[in-house]
């Protein structure tokens, strides 16, 4: 692949931005700042060899006993008894699986790994259970004076997942923002209804793509950023464009393979295809970095649902944002920007910063980009990209229920509709891992939809007895006692006065 970095043991793990300016920093350094101050992302200044089989040594330890093995290669600056304890920490009652990230394994061979048993039933969960320790023990390590305040921009659960994770953390305040009508009724009141001093929330008037230029620009802008150090406030980030949220999802792939080793589906040391639905391009990224530190996988698919942006790229080599934005049944990836995308790009250009910041500045001044050739053949050697639209979207809920005897929600159908055109396309019958992001009682209406109920006219709780009654399962606790919590955060914000909405809810104003 161009650009390959060749993997060794890393002894002490630097971070340098993808835009080439500004030192290298610490692991925790990049997990406190979120984003570089040349607006580039942090990634890994080596990639460590793991190989297919990093946990020989620990048995049948717990999820978090292997993840905190992954994360040592990566988070070197932390002592190993402080990753320990934040990742059994994390991974604790909150997740109602005792393996917190099971493979269930379906009738037509397909291992799907089930990401969603945590508190807010979505995939998020796995990195913001953690990322709260992470950054509290590197606070307290780098003996930072100043609060630091968590922005979010929000496709709908990881806003949730943030709020979570970080409601009541001594020294941190966050402050979401999602699209206004852009999440669904049951994402909109689990944020809604948030807990938490420290937590604040707020609809943006416009699409998410609007949220997150939003935030970036509230980043970027040292009018601000000088506003907030005069009150002692530091911004940082728990999109996925942050470190300390990317690192802890390179752990449940390798965990996923080992699964499927134990499981009798795969030998040790043969490849995979991995299935992931993405929208923001984290997810499949630490599949991709998961790759680059030994776990042997033949292809990555990346799966979108209408707003195809991604499918488009991978297929032609051209990103091009100047296109219709759809609202879907599966909101979570109703994105036009990949910001996670940036790293790909760094990686393609075989590290070359000056490269990646033509490209982004392209995409900013003119909507589109291309990438040369060179680049280009390694991206779709390595990736394949498809897409479902809503009738796929649907169907595959429906089939996968009839046939399989399995539940999915419109976000894991979009990846299970585009591995099964995968294979129809190449005949590739590679062992895959298909990721499943969410819960289905997340998204009930568009679900028992897809299973010919109509739903017109019922309340969102009514429709998660009528799932539960379906499934024959009950109804996740998370989401019944919505129906009695109060609405806490009810504003609704145009995109020109977030900044203003976030001063004022820090004090500021």
């Amino acid at each position: 692949m161009q650009g390959e970095v060749e993997c060794v043991n890393v002894a002490d793990m630097e971070y340098i931005s993808t835009r080439g300016s500004g030192p290298p920093v610490s692991s925790k350094k990049a997990i406190i700042k979120g984003i570089a101050e040349d607006g580039g992302l942090y990634v890994p200044s080596d990639f460590p060899f793991l190989g297919p089989d990093p946990f020989f040594e620990c048995g049948q330890s717990s999820y978090a006993d292997k993840a905190a093995k992954i994360l040592r290669a990566f988070l070197t600056d932390y002592l190993e008894k402080e990753l320990i304890s934040a990742c059994q920490a994390a991974y604790a009652e909150n997740f109602d699986s005792p393996l917190t990230v099971p493979v269930r394994f379906l009738k037509d061979g397909t291992a799907v790994l089930e990401l969603w048993h945590g508190p807010t039933l979505a995939f998020k969960d796995i990195a913001l259970q953690l990322m709260p320790h992470l950054l509290s023990v590197a606070l307290q390590s780098e003996r930072e004076k100043y609060e630091v305040v968590i922005l979010v921009a929000t496709s709908g659960d990881t806003g949730k997942a943030a709020l979570e994770g970080f409601a009541d953390v001594q020294g941190v305040r966050i402050f979401v923002f999602y699209p206004h009508e852009g999440v669904s009724e049951i994402q909109r009141l689990q944020m809604a209804t948030q807990l938490g001093r420290n937590a604040g929330v707020c609809a943006v008037q416009g699409n998410f793509d609007d949220a997150q230029n939003g935030v970036k620009q509230i980043f970027s802008d040292p009018t601000i950023n000088k506003k907030l150090a005069g009150f002692n406030f530091q911004l940082s980030s728990a999109n996925s464009i942050n470190w300390g949220r990317l690192a802890p999802q390179i752990a449940y792939y390798f965990t996923g393979y080992d699964e499927m080793v134990a499981a009798g589906k795969i030998k040790r040391g043969q490849p995979i295809l991995i299935c992931v639905p993405t929208g923001n391009f984290g997810n499949i990224l630490a599949a991709y970095y998961a790759i680059k530190c030994g776990l042997p996988v033949s292809r990555l698919l990346c799966a979108s649902n209408r707003n195809k942006v991604l499918t488009d790229f991978i297929r032609t080599g051209i990103y091009d944002r100047r296109r219709e934005f759809y609202k879907t049944e599966s909101p979570s990836m109703d994105i036009l920007i990949s910001s996670n995308l940036e790293r790909l790009l760094f990686e393609l250009a075989g590290r070359q910063s000056a490269v990646v910041c033509e490209w982004m500045g392209k995409v900013t001044s003119q909507g589109w980009y291309s990438i040369t050739p060179d680049a280009l053949s390694p991206l779709q050697s390595c990736f394949y990209g498809g897409f479902a639209d809503q009738l796929e979207t649907l169907q595959a809920i429906r089939e996968t229920f009839r046939n399989q005897g399995y539940l999915i929600d419109p976000h894991t159908a979009v990846g299970y509709r585009v591995l099964q055109r995968y294979r129809e396309e190449t005949r590739d019958r590679a062992p895959a891992l298909l990721t499943s992001t969410a819960s289905p009682f997340k998204f009930n209406r568009a679900v028992l939809e897809a299973l010919g109920r109509n739903t017109s006219g019922e309340d969102e709780f009514t429709l998660l007895k009528e799932l539960a009654i379906i499934s024959s399962q009950p109804v996740p606790s998370k989401l019944a006692e919505l129906k009695t919590l109060p609405e806490l955060h009810k504003g609704i914000c145009a995109k020109d006065e977030m900044a203003k909405v976030l001063c004022q809810f820090l004090g500021m104003e």
